[in-house]
């Protein structure tokens, strides 16, 4: 995130991308990192109501659930390709859904979710895991959080925790 967006969600991102790369660059196990960026997301931005990060098994034809705040899922394990997940590791790029009842290959974890953003964790153009926000909010997500959670991505990615 080279240059925050403007106004006050800009300046609240900003605020952000620094208070995950102190917990990145600090002392601590991986899982306990991401487990800390999961906590630090869904605490401070009111329409996260649901962060976790799904890790790619070493076959590269599964995501597997890693650190995660909130809710417990059934979705513990998803195939590349199914879902919005696995859509998105699929095609190595962000989906963003605004209203999940109106997609034909959602995976439901709850009633409350209503939208949706997933980015994947890229090294080169390898899916290693992907940070999966749901919102009990219709189009809750805007470039904003598309550009702050790619930059977050980004951070976990350069650190190799992902």
């Amino acid at each position: 995130m080279k240059k925050p967006p403007a106004g006050k969600k800009g300046a609240r991102f900003a605020d952000l991308i620094a208070r995950a790369d102190e917990i990145l660059s600090g002392p601590g196990a991986k899982d306990a990192k991401l487990s800390a960026i999961c906590s630090l997301l869904r605490k401070q931005v009111a329409h996260y109501d649901w962060v976790g990060f799904y890790l790619m098994d070493s076959t590269g034809k599964e995501l597997l659930l890693g650190p995660f705040d909130g809710e417990p899922t059934e979705h513990v394990r998803i195939p590349v390709g199914r879902g919005i997940c696995g859509q998105a590791a699929a095609s190595r790029s962000t989906f963003v859904v605004q209203d999940v009842s109106k997609e034909s290959n959602y995976l439901s974890c709850s009633l409350s979710v209503k939208s949706e953003i997933v980015v994947p964790v890229l090294h080169g153009r390898k899916v290693t895991g992907e940070l999966d926000i749901d919102s009990h909010s219709k189009s809750a997500f805007t470039p904003e959080d598309r550009e702050f959670l790619e930059e977050i991505c980004r951070m976990v990615s350069s650190r190799g925790l992902v």
